[in-house]
C-alpha cells in the first residue's frame, strides 16, 4: 500500500500539469468559441454559433484556401526534399550520421526570427540571390522575390524540412533490411523493392513527417508576415489579428478549434494507415 501510495506521489505532478496547462486551455477555447463577442468586454457569455457560420464568409473561405495551398504545397516539397536526405541519411554510418544530426540541429541553435531575416537579405531586392544571378548573365531585372508567395513557401520548406527529415530518418534506422535482401533475393527489382518493403516500412515515419509539416504551415503567420509583407493571409495570421487588433475571441477561438479539428483528421487518418497510435517522428 505504501508503495502504491508513493507511485501516486511522483505521477501526480504530471497530471495536474497536463490539467492545468493542456487540458485546460483546450477546454477553455472549445467554450469560448461558443460565446458571443462583446467590444471592450472580450466576450459574453452566452451560447451561439455565429462564430463559426462566420467563416462562410468568402473572405475568410479564401483565407483557408490559401493556408490549404500552401500547406500542401510546403508538405509536397517537404516529402520530395526531406524523404531522400533521411533516407540516405539512415543509411550512413554511426559517424556520419553524427555529423548530419549536428548540420540538422545547427539551425536550431539561432533563433527562427534571426534565420528569417538572413532570408530577407538573400530574396530582396538588391540582394545575394539577384546580384548572383545578375553577375551570371541569367537575368537581366531583379526577381521580385520577397513578398510574394514563393518567398513564404520558401521560408515554410526551411523551417519545417528538418521536422520531416527526422521523422524519416527515424524510421529508416529502424528497419529490418534483411527483408529488402530477401525481397530482392526473390527476384524483385530496386524499385519494386523499394516500393512494397521499403516504403511501406517507412510509411509511420513519412506520415509523421507530412503531419509535423502540415499542420503548422497552417499557422506560421510569423513566416508570412516577415517573407509575404503581410500580402498573405494565413489562417495562423487571422487567428492572430482577431486576438490584438481585432478583439473578437470568441471568434479566433473557433477558427482555432476548426484547426484543430483538422488536426485531428490527420491523427486518425495517420493511425488508419500505419496502424499505430502515436507519432514515430515524436518518440
Amino acid at each position: 500500500m505504501k508503495t502504491a501510495n508513493r507511485w501516486w506521489l511522483c505521477i501526480a505532478p504530471l497530471y495536474a500539469f497536463s490539467l492545468v496547462f493542456v487540458l485546460g486551455p483546450v477546454l477553455y477555447m472549445i467554450v469560448i468559441s461558443f460565446a458571443e463577442n462583446e467590444a471592450g468586454t472580450g466576450f459574453r457569455w452566452a451560447f451561439t454559433l455565429e462564430n463559426f457560420s462566420r467563416m462562410r464568409d468568402p473572405l475568410y473561405v479564401q483565407c483557408f484556401r490559401e493556408s490549404l495551398r500552401l500547406a500542401l504545397s510546403t508538405t509536397v516539397l517537404n516529402v520530395l526534399i526531406g524523404y531522400p536526405f533521411g533516407y540516405y541519411m539512415g543509411r550512413l554510418g554511426a559517424k556520419g550520421k553524427r555529423r548530419m544530426m549536428f548540420l540538422l540541429m545547427v539551425p536550431f541553435w539561432t533563433s527562427s526570427l534571426i534565420r528569417l531575416y538572413g532570408w530577407i537579405i538573400l530574396l530582396q531586392a538588391k540582394g545575394v540571390l539577384n546580384n548572383l544571378l545578375l553577375s551570371l548573365g541569367v537575368i537581366r531585372m531583379p526577381l521580385k522575390i520577397l513578398y510574394s508567395y514563393p518567398a513564404v513557401l520558401i521560408g515554410m520548406v526551411y523551417g519545417l524540412l528538418p521536422f520531416m527529415i527526422l521523422a524519416v530518418y527515424s524510421s529508416v534506422e529502424k528497419m529490418d533490411w534483411t527483408l529488402v535482401e530477401a525481397a530482392r533475393d526473390l527476384g524483385a527489382s530496386p524499385l519494386k523493392a523499394f516500393l512494397t518493403v521499403t516504403l511501406r516500412l517507412t510509411l509511420p515515419g513519412l506520415m509523421s513527417g507530412v503531419i509535423l509539416t502540415f499542420v503548422p504551415s497552417m499557422g506560421l503567420f510569423f513566416i508570412a508576415d516577415l517573407l509575404g509583407g503581410n500580402k498573405i493571409v494565413l489562417v495562423g495570421s487571422l487567428i492572430q489579428d482577431q486576438m490584438t487588433r481585432g478583439g473578437n475571441q470568441p471568434f479566433a477561438a473557433a477558427l482555432a478549434l476548426v484547426l484543430a479539428a483538422m488536426t485531428t483528421v490527420l491523427l486518425w487518418l495517420y493511425r488508419r494507415l500505419t496502424g499505430t497510435t502515436e507519432l514515430e517522428g515524436m518518440l
